[in-house]
């Protein structure tokens, strides 16, 4: 009976996720963010290559299927439906918290089955921050994981109402994960972000890749409170930093830094790369195209997007995602206000492209 009611609870979280993106559209911290447009900086498109270096790996696109599900029959197809479209896009991927499936092993495959149909891909299981190194290590094991994300989701746990809220073990259990397993970890919010403090902690313990993952993209607060059956934590609705607001002020201690939170579209992308994301992680709106269209349709729409983000380098002078950190941003709105309540110059962002419209 235990694993069935965690697989319900999968899938309410798929099904209230799916409903969150058919909403009317919310304010996103991505919309912050505008490139400065100079009419002679672009170049051939031709000359623009997409891959980043992550995880000693070189991605073929800076941006990758994020950590959504799995532990049901229903969760099961979508990560099929997931893996077949990373295998034929070449398109990193990160399953859904192994955490059920730790717990009940009748359910690991419903997430083997990203392997399974993705066996040369780029794979990152997923574990909560509170598993225990033997855990960490069997969940890396299960899926032939070429990195860990390790999420943290005190948020979440706050309002679920079945969560935990023993906070205090969480750093101390993180460093032992860290030093257990073989692979790259990449520690990963929820939705909630990552302050400067957070990621300057996160590098101390030797951590090497972090997900910003901000407010904008599926609320799990609002999942695990509409899961109450008084709704009682309502108040709590925009709680965290967006991914933009945790790029902005993101500290040169930094681990390598991934974003997520509300990404949209291929423009979404292009403005994380240009705050300093190393790659970018999409969840919500491929989840969508998946529910609604199967792996064919997110096959097209990933193509697409390698297509759009490879025009907008060719529009704004980059021929590399490395090259958007020097293009010329105006950072505005209330991502403009936290900067400037963090003491964050903002002001140099217009300026970085030392007159490239001139060449």
């Amino acid at each position: 009976m235990a694993a069935e009611l965690a697989s319900e609870r999968k899938d309410d979280h798929v099904r209230l996720a799916a409903a969150q993106q058919k909403e009317a559209p919310r304010p996103n911290g991505w919309d912050d963010v505008r490139f400065v447009h100079h009419a002679l900086a672009g170049v051939d498109a031709a000359l623009v290559d997409l891959g980043v270096d992550v995880a000693g790996t070189r991605w073929a696109l800076p941006f990758y299927v994020n950590a959504m599900t799995g532990g049901s029959a229903s969760t099961g197809t979508i990560n099929r439906d997931l893996a077949i479209a990373a295998r034929e896009t070449g398109v990193a991927i990160a399953s859904g918290s192994l955490s059920i499936a730790l717990d009940n092993p009748e359910l690991m495959s419903t997430f083997r089955v990203i392997r399974d149909e993705n066996p040369d891909g780029f794979v990152m299981a997923n574990v909560g921050i509170e598993r225990s190194p033997e855990d960490a290590r069997r969940a890396v094991d299960a899926l032939e994981a070429d990195a860990l994300q390790v999420h943290v989701n005190a948020m979440q746990e706050t309002v679920m109402p079945e969560g935990s809220r023993s906070f205090s073990s969480w750093p101390a259990s993180l460093e032992a994960i860290v030093a257990a397993v073989e692979v790259p970890v990449v520690v990963k919010e929820v939705g909630f972000g990552l302050s400067a403090e957070t990621l300057s902690r996160l590098a101390a313990t030797g951590v090497r890749f972090a997900d910003v993952s901000g407010v904008g993209g599926t609320d799990f607060m609002r999942i695990e409170n509409d899961r109450r059956s008084g709704r009682d934590y309502a108040y709590l609705a925009g709680w965290g930093q967006s991914a933009v607001e945790c790029l902005l002020e993101a500290p040169a201690d930094a681990p390598v830094l991934l974003a997520s939170g509300g990404v949209r579209t291929p423009l979404d992308v292009a403005r994380a790369l240009a705050l300093g994301a190393r790659a970018v992680g999409v969840s919500g709106s491929f989840l969508s195209v998946v529910l609604d269209g199967g792996a064919d349709a997110l096959i097209s729409r990933i193509r697409e997007w390698s297509d759009h983000l490879t025009a907008l380098h060719s529009l704004v002078g980059a021929t590399r995602p490395e090259d958007l950190r020097r293009t010329d941003l105006i950072i505005h709105g209330r991502a403009a206000e936290f900067a400037r309540a963090r003491g964050i110059d903002i002001d140099s962002l217009a300026r970085r492209a030392g007159g490239k419209d001139a060449r």
